[in-house]
Order: C-alpha cells, then sequence, then structure tokens
C-alpha cells in the first residue's frame, strides 16, 4: 500500500513538472521543414471568448503557398480563431469559420514580422495590425462566443479539431513573442508590442509563462534578432 502511496506521488509530481509553464524570454520556435505532423500545441484552461486579442512574430521565406500563423480550434469550429496568410499576400482572418481578407501587408522574406489581431463578439468586427499598421476594420462574426473545448496549435493549420493538418498549409520558419488576451487591446498597446516596448502580457497566452507540447521536428532556440 504505501508502495503504491509512494508511486501514486511520483506521478503526480512528474505530471505536475511536466506542466510547469516555461519562460521563453530571448527563445524563438524553429521550425525548419515541410511537414504534416510537427507542430506546437499551446495550452489554456480558459474555454470561452467573447474578444480575442493575439499577437506574435514571425520569420519565413515562404512566398508562393498559403500558411497558417496562428491556428484555435474547437469541436464546432475548426477556425474559430484562425490567422492565415494567402498566397496572393492577403492577410486571412476566419473567426467562427467566417472570413474576412484584409490586404496591402507586404510580407517581406526573411524579416521579422509583427502581427496582431484583434475581434469582438459584440461588435463582431476584427483587424490586424502588421508591422505597426492597422487594417481596416472588418464585420466577421458577431453575437456567438468562442466557446468549447479550446486547442491551439502553431506551425499547422487545423482542419478538424486537433488535426487533419496538410502539408500545403504549414509553417516553415520561427515563431517568437506569442500573446494572447481575452479582450481587445488598445491601439497603444498594440504598438508598444510592436515596437518591442513595455506591454502587458497576454492573460491567455503570455511568451514569458507558456504552457505547451512539441510534436515533431520543431525546436526552441535562442532568438534571432536581425531585422527586429
Amino acid at each position: 500500500c504505501l508502495h503504491q502511496m509512494a508511486l501514486v506521488l511520483l506521478l503526480v509530481m512528474l505530471t505536475a513538472c511536466a506542466a510547469v509553464p516555461q519562460d521563453l524570454s530571448g527563445k524563438m520556435f524553429t521550425f525548419p521543414e515541410v511537414t504534416n505532423t510537427a507542430h506546437v500545441r499551446i495550452t489554456t484552461s480558459r474555454q470561452e471568448f467573447s474578444a480575442v486579442t493575439v499577437c506574435l512574430r514571425f520569420f519565413t521565406d515562404l512566398h508562393n503557398r498559403d500558411y497558417s500563423i496562428f491556428s484555435l480550434a474547437t469541436p464546432s469550429f475548426d477556425n474559430d480563431f484562425l490567422i492565415f496568410k494567402k498566397e496572393n499576400g492577403v492577410t486571412e482572418l476566419n473567426i467562427r469559420n467566417k472570413i474576412a481578407e484584409f490586404v496591402g501587408q507586404e510580407y517581406g522574406l526573411n524579416v521579422w514580422h509583427s502581427i496582431c489581431t484583434t475581434w469582438d463578439s459584440a461588435s463582431g468586427l476584427g483587424q490586424v495590425w502588421f508591422d505597426g499598421n492597422p487594417s481596416s476594420r472588418k464585420l466577421i462574426s458577431s453575437g456567438t462566443n468562442i466557446k468549447g473545448s479550446i486547442l491551439i496549435v502553431l506551425g499547422q493549420e487545423q482542419d478538424s479539431h486537433g488535426g487533419a493538418f496538410d502539408t500545403n498549409q504549414c509553417f516553415v520558419g520561427m515563431m517568437s513573442d506569442v500573446h494572447m488576451w481575452d479582450y481587445t487591446l488598445s491601439p497603444c498597446e498594440i504598438q508598444h508590442y510592436m515596437s518591442d516596448l513595455t506591454f502587458t502580457p497576454g492573460n491567455v497566452l503570455n511568451w514569458k509563462a507558456l504552457d505547451f507540447q512539441i510534436t515533431g521536428r520543431v525546436l526552441t532556440e535562442d532568438k534571432q534578432k536581425a531585422g527586429l
């Protein structure tokens, strides 16, 4: 009996250690190859959002195909909050499987880009900030919250809840400074993030305390800052 209790205690301790959020300050995720398996799954205990802001930085030389930047899925909607770059340079924001396209954003190759997206259920409006510049605000989805068993994935686009990845939509490059809030960040706060100044860390996802799991060949490396 004592042996069993000790074993249970050890398993609890191992589980607790595995779940400790990591401070990724000065780090980046590197996605080095085309694959339909390698990804980072980020954990959050939150299961409902009436508003969302997601900010992150990325670096890639992809130019002749689409790729996913941030994929949040629930059992009801595989694209409950998706940031997606189209081949023609359009940024697509997909909320609750409803799409708005944002044009006029220059995706230069092999440089760090900063992107923030906001959405509010009450108004239904979404907006994309790219390298410090805001897009037009567009109606996407209103009246219903993002709700359910939430799965967040970097590096792949979820065509089903937690899976159905496609090599033609995977991300290849580096990502860093991933934050998520359960409200729409003010333009001032977004500019602070874009300029790498002091800002309020995400209260849903915080790069300095991130709970995540890596599947496949994704590396956690020191951040290369050239171009920021």
